[in-house]
């Protein structure tokens, strides 16, 4: 089983594929790494040899922040936000959506599950 940045990859899946399972690294990239490692895209992790396993952790370490330091650099940007006060750092700070997404109706992946309202009846005609 390959190791990349402290992330085992899993061995039968293709290498661009396995490659997303690194925290920062999606498919434009994995397929970039693969390119400029010059191994194909085709070939499973398990068919790699060590030279190309070392080619490909090199890259990774060379040029992408990823894992713990990609984490640890967002949380820090979120971090930054909710001190100055500014208004995307209000919305983190209320876990409502930063981008100006709506929140009248959606938003319930960032806000969590509905909850009913006690003693709030509809109205009925009549």
């Amino acid at each position: 089983m390959a190791r990349i940045s402290g992330v085992n990859i899993p061995t039968n899946k293709r290498v661009c594929i396995a490659l997303t399972y690194i925290y920062g690294i999606g498919t434009k990239r994995a397929s970039d790494i693969c390119t400029k490692a010059s191994i194909n895209q085709s070939k499973r992790v398990n068919q790699l040899n060590d030279d190309e396993i070392t080619k490909i952790r090199e890259l990774i370490d060379k040029d992408f922040i990823v894992e713990g330091d990609l984490r640890r650099e967002v949380s820090l940007n979120i971090k930054r936000l909710n001190d100055l006060g500014c208004y995307k750092g209000l919305r983190h700070r209320k876990k409502l959506p930063v981008r100006g997404q709506r929140t009248h109706t959606n938003a319930r992946t960032r806000k969590g599950k509905a909850v009913a309202i006690a003693g709030k009846k509809k109205v009925t005609k009549g």
